[in-house]
């Protein structure tokens, strides 16, 4: 059975869905800063959700955290810091990036959001994976974070669709319920494998209704 749901769309989280976890460069960040990870991490995570929401510029999160661990970056060492964490969220999984395309190449329509800083608005659209998607809707552009219902909605604004057609793929359960809540179709993303399996399932469920 081919992936090709007609009627829906199938909306992509990125971090950790198509992309890995990116534990190499983490890795680097560590030891490009002397930071403990177990001091880095926290706050890169915390400071995070302004940098994804846009309230904070690229330059000024890094800034952000360095103030907060006790140190003092340049513009340059900040661009090192950037570009060690930026690039280590392209490492894609390839099983699931070509579960998109064989959705793509069947006919289904299909999205993208992310709760992401800006810096990755124009990647995520330029970038030979972008040419699958039909809409790339980032959070940082939007100043609101998922799982708050109204980025849901704006996504499915653009996408031209009822919330009932989405299907939301993420690997945040909390995420994939705030789909849920709107009325679209919520797919706690957990592997490559289960994520074809629940498409095949829901692909036989849809099969033959109009486009």
């Amino acid at each position: 059975m081919s992936l090709f749901l007609p009627g829906r769309v199938v909306v992509f989280d990125y971090g950790e869905v198509i992309s890995r976890t990116p534990h190499a460069s983490r890795d680097a960040l560590v030891a490009a800063t002397g930071v403990p990870a177990d001091e880095l991490f926290p706050v890169y995570q915390e400071l995070r959700h302004d940098l994804d929401r846009g309230d904070l510029s690229v330059l000024a999160y890094w800034r952000a955290i360095a103030e907060r661990t006790g140190r003092h970056w340049s513009v340059t060492d900040v661009h090192r810091l950037w570009a060690i964490d930026f690039t280590g969220w392209f490492e894609i999984e390839p099983e699931t990036l070509a579960v998109v395309e064989e959705l793509h190449d069947a006919g289904t329509r299909v999205a993208l959001l992310s709760n992401a800083g800006s810096d990755f608005g124009d990647p995520y659209r330029r970038s030979p994976m972008g040419s699958l998607f039909e809409t790339v809707v980032v959070s940082a552009e939007e100043h609101v974070l998922k799982p708050d219902a109204s980025i849901y909605r704006t996504t499915c604004d653009r996408l031209g669709i009822t919330p009932e057609q989405m299907v939301f793929v993420d690997n945040r359960a909390d995420n994939a319920a705030g789909a849920d809540a709107i009325g679209a179709v919520g797919h706690h993303y957990t592997s490559p494998a289960a994520l074809r399996t629940f498409l095949l399932d829901l692909a036989a469920t849809v099969e033959g209704a109009p486009a």
